[in-house]
């Protein structure tokens, strides 16, 4: 999925998460993804957090064949029809007239907006800032890999040719301070960060 066309749309909708089902089970956005979602009134953005895939049907579970997906979409491409592909986001703004705000949205996405991955311009534009981060830490207790998303942030600034080092070093003044200056947690994911801010 490389375009930024909607390929899903809203199940479960909350002012401080999203539930979303991809159309096509095997269509999904990656862990860190940014999505948006377009109201009559803002675009909505988001952060992928969670993705799961199972079976649409209580009684039909996936069975362990012991074949590769090739052989089976060969010899039983039916048992795919019964797969659905679900996906959680965290709130992480909006904009409105122009202009993007990183708070809650005043109202939820409505059930069945659809939903897309974020255009990069747009991308540099919410990145601009990171107050986003002070929301993200607000609802981390919905979070299971708060560290871990953190990064996947970090890495997608960066291919967007956006981590210079002054962006670096306010990116980890505001961690720390969000973290209650925890100098250890601080240090190990600066270590685990190297790689991508290097």
């Amino acid at each position: 999925m490389m375009n930024n066309k909607p390929f899903s749309e809203v199940i479960e909708s909350s002012l401080s998460s999203w539930l979303v089902q991809s159309w096509q089970w095997n269509v999904l956005p990656a862990f860190g993804s940014l999505v948006v979602i377009k109201t009559p009134k803002r675009e909505l953005f988001g952060i992928v957090h969670q993705i799961q895939t199972g079976s649409m049907d209580p009684v039909r579970y996936p069975f362990p064949y012991q074949k590769t997906h090739e052989e089976l979409l060969q010899e039983q491409p039916q048992i795919f029809e019964f797969l659905k592909t679900t996906f959680s986001c965290i709130p992480l703004g909006y904009k409105e007239k122009g202009t993007i705000v990183h708070l809650l949205a005043p109202e939820p996405p409505t059930i069945h907006s659809f939903v897309s991955l974020m255009e990069p311009d747009l991308a540099k534009q919410f990145f601009y800032h990171d107050k986003y981060l002070h929301l993200l830490f607000n609802l981390s207790s919905q979070i299971a890999y708060l560290d871990e998303l953190l990064l996947m942030l970090l890495k997608h600034q960066a291919t967007l040719g956006l981590l210079r080092e002054g962006k670096v070093d306010h990116f980890v003044q505001t961690y720390s301070l969000l973290i209650g200056n925890d100098y250890r947690r601080l240090k190990l994911f600066l270590q685990r960060a190297q790689n991508i801010i290097e």
